[in-house]
């Protein structure tokens, strides 16, 4: 497990008192979270308990009513924030992978680098292989999309976001749509990313795997955070509504 640094350390991902609705529905309410660099933040709860409407908010992809976030130095919850330099230090993984169909593995990874960082396309193709063999698809480059399974194309996936060589790593329930094999394989390139020192935010529903990876565990419960600390809070719940919600299996 990967050792955050001291609390004096600037965190590399902020909350603090984030409030955001949908309509009348209140789906954050108060919400506040720090994550260390090097640190491995697992969130939990159940389905419209607010995890992944804030996991979203830290890249921008909602904004939010009032509250700041702050993310690799970056005011987020700034309206005037430039949104590509965010996601130069952010890179995100949702549950579906995203892949352009008509491009190739390699073409799909080279694209934003070139596009957006200006790599000279010799140098993204070097990345694109450094990363597919960090994910175990280096004999992958020129496969398309379709010729995966579902789990090698979370894994390329992941490999685009790791190209952008982001500062800290989002996923969003990234195994919720496979089966319990290829599953597997994704959760062992996350730990591995974990195991490196990468900082992570992850929405996931995988006790087993927070307890294993996770430095630190955000239970959330009618949009606000109900219950943090280490992994060891789901053995050792102190609210009735973690202790349910680990009982429940879900």
């Amino acid at each position: 497990m990967s050792q955050p640094l001291p609390s004096s350390a600037a965190p590399v991902v902020s909350l603090r008192d984030v409030h955001k609705s949908f309509g009348s529905l209140k789906v954050l309410d108060g919400v506040s979270f720090e994550v260390p660099r090097g640190e491995v933040m697992a969130i939990i709860g159940r389905s419209g308990s607010g995890k992944s409407t804030a996991l979203r908010c830290i890249d921008r992809l909602e904004t939010i009513e009032s509250g700041e976030i702050i993310v690799c130095g970056h005011r987020v919850s700034d309206p005037k924030l430039p949104l590509r330099a965010l996601r130069l230090d952010v890179g995100i993984v949702f549950q579906s992978y995203n892949l352009f169909p008509h491009l190739t593995i390699e073409e799909n990874i080279c694209l934003a680098p070139v596009t957006v960082k200006g790599k000279r396309r010799a140098e993204a193709r070097e990345t694109a292989r450094r990363v597919l063999g960090q994910v175990g698809l280096g004999d992958k480059l020129d496969s398309y999309p379709e010729q995966l399974s579902g789990g090698q194309q979370q894994r390329a996936a992941i490999a685009r976001s790791l190209a952008m060589e982001p500062q800290v790593m989002l996923f969003d329930e990234v195994t919720s749509a496979l089966d319990p094999e290829l599953t597997g394989e994704v959760l062992r390139v996350i730990e591995q990313l974990a195991a490196g020192g990468m900082t992570m935010v992850m929405v996931t529903h995988e006790m087993g795997f927070a307890r294993r990876v996770a430095d630190r565990i955000v239970f959330m419960h009618q949009g606000k955070v109900w219950e943090t600390g280490p992994a060891g809070i789901l053995d050792a719940p102190e609210t009735a509504e973690l202790r349910q919600f680990v009982g429940s299996g879900l």
